[in-house]
């Protein structure tokens, strides 16, 4: 995914364009955090609650009903019976009725740009003119879903005359969804879409950061014709709602965003308790590559920024280290760290911010850590540092150099707006380099040569490679692209028609005649 966004402040036809005018919208806004279950919200009186907190001010933007236990239940079970009611002849069971359904899903989510995207501004900081690009995209993800359906057909297979064989493509049953606070309505949707499309009724547990806009798409969804049951969300903690999730018996697979640490603990409470199917998408420390044939260094700078700056560096696929051919290394160290000075931090709700603020006090902390540590080491910041600014969770961005491949910020996933610096001199270094992590997301190369382009999309162990032969920024992902982690970061496609079919399971049919 790619920021594609207009120019902040830009004059579109209801879009706010100032600071104040966000944050009058913003106040204007009904916020409902109860649970969606069963095609309404829940009604109960809630003992248990949380917060959703604006890491911009600190304050509670608003307090949810914590879900756990009981209300997955609650919500496995309406999507057990939901599944019951589509076995019989009905129209949700028919594929044509799922795309329309899913189409006015995506128009209505469009219609609602504004709202989803100050709802995800609002609790996790993400600058408001990406929040809107980040609502495009997301409807972009149901349409995708939709024009992947035909790989959803029976094949007919070589058989006898006597005989008729088929593979056919049917749905998981309950597929319950966890997704991260990063990009809430982006990931709630690219996984909601395919998992929809397949057949399969879900379960979604968001991020307690963030889950206000799954829930509100929820409401929309209802409207749009979707079967009552056919999706639940559920918020609440991870280690309450969320392992209650990965635990239940009668969820038939699960997909999952987020960190490797949790990914690990979902594969091991998944196995021991039914086996289900499990799709992992976890951290990522992606690589870019410079090479010294590549003739506009400037425009390089401008990308490798935005490369890990993007929503302040809280992206899976962030380009959080770049290698250099030593030739270049001290003009780029000079161009990058003009770059970052010219980012504007701020509040998210202005359309000039580029920086928002880190999503929690936590994160921020995380990301401190990294940052310290490496300097305590002998490593070198290009930036403004200041160890004393935690004030609004913001991060101003960094490139740290002087570190060894075995040092943490080069190995772990920082997950802020840092980035790591260091040179090769011959492609093959390069290669070792961009390789020497346990993760493997993505990459970007950039490189005149086809060939050595070439040898470095076949040698790099990521689900993603971005070869870049001109200055450009960054190209959207391609509709219907299709991409797998490696090691650490996961597994299971994700995008286009392989990735639609992973929510679904393989069954051959033979059928012997007389």
């Amino acid at each position: 995914m790619q920021d594609t966004h207009d120019t902040p402040g830009a004059d579109r036809a209801g879009i706010a364009r100032s600071l104040v005018d966000w944050t009058q919208r913003a106040h204007q806004l009904s916020l409902d955090g109860r649970p969606f279950i069963d095609g309404r919200r829940d009604g109960a009186a809630w003992a248990a609650r949380f917060a959703c907190i604006s890491p911009q001010d600190g304050k509670p933007v608003t307090e949810m009903p914590r879900g756990g236990r009981a209300e997955i239940d609650s919500a496995v079970a309406a999507a057990r019976t939901a599944l019951a009611r589509s076995a019989v002849p009905s129209e949700w069971a028919d594929h044509a009725t799922r795309a329309t359904v899913l189409l006015r899903l995506a128009d209505a989510v469009q219609a609602h740009a504004e709202e989803l995207a100050l709802l995800d501004s609002l609790c996790m900081g993400m600058p408001i003119s990406g929040a809107l690009a980040d609502v495009a995209e997301a409807a972009g993800t149901l349409r995708h879903a939709v024009d992947a359906m035909p790989a959803l057909e029976d094949e007919t297979l070589p058989s006898r005359p006597s005989a008729t064989a088929m593979n056919r493509r049917m749905p998981h049953g309950v597929v319950g969804l966890v997704t991260p606070w990063n990009f809430p309505l982006f990931t709630a949707l690219a996984k909601i879409g395919p998992a929809l499309a397949a057949g399969n009724a879900v379960v979604l547990k968001p991020s307690e950061l963030a889950p206000l806009s799954a829930l509100r798409v929820a409401d929309l969804a209802i409207t749009c014709g979707l079967p009552p049951g056919v999706l639940n969300v559920v918020p609440g903690l991870g280690a309450e709602a969320g392992q209650a999730l990965a635990a239940h018996p009668d969820v038939d697979a699960l997909s999952f965003t987020g960190s490797t640490l949790t990914g690990q603990r979902i594969m091991q409470t998944a196995g021991s308790s039914n086996l289900k199917a499990v799709m992992l998408e976890c951290g990522g420390k992606s690589p870019q590559i410079v090479f010294d044939d590549f003739g506009d260094l400037p425009a390089v700078a401008d990308a490798l920024v935005q490369g890990f700056t993007w929503n302040s560096g809280q992206v899976c696929v962030a380009g959080s280290r770049i290698l250099v051919h030593r030739s270049l290394h001290d003009r780029l160290a000079r161009l990058l760290e003009e770059r970052m000075h010219a980012l504007h931090t701020g509040d998210p709700l202005d359309p000039a911010t580029t920086l928002g603020p880190l999503a929690s006090t936590a994160q921020w902390a995380k990301v401190n850590g990294f940052v310290r540590d490496a300097l305590a080491g002998g490593a070198r910041a290009l930036g403004v540092y200041d160890a004393a600014a935690a004030a609004a969770c913001h991060f101003r961005p960094l490139v740290i150099e002087g570190v060894g491949a075995e040092s943490p910020i080069v190995q772990e996933e920082v997950f802020g707006p840092v980035a790591t610096l260091q040179s090769f001199d011959t492609p093959d270094e390069a290669l070792a380099l961009a390789n020497a992590t346990r993760y493997g997301l993505s990459a970007s190369v950039w490189v005149a040569d086809d060939k050595l382009a070439d040898h470095f999309a076949r040698g790099l162990r990521a689900g993603t490679v971005t070869l870049m032969a001109a200055p450009q920024a960054a190209p959207a992902m391609a509709r219907g692209a299709s991409s797998e982690p490696v090691g650490l970061s996961g597994f299971g496609v994700e995008g286009g028609r392989a990735g639609l079919l992973t929510y679904a399971r393989m069954r051959h049919v033979a059928r012997l005649r007389s």
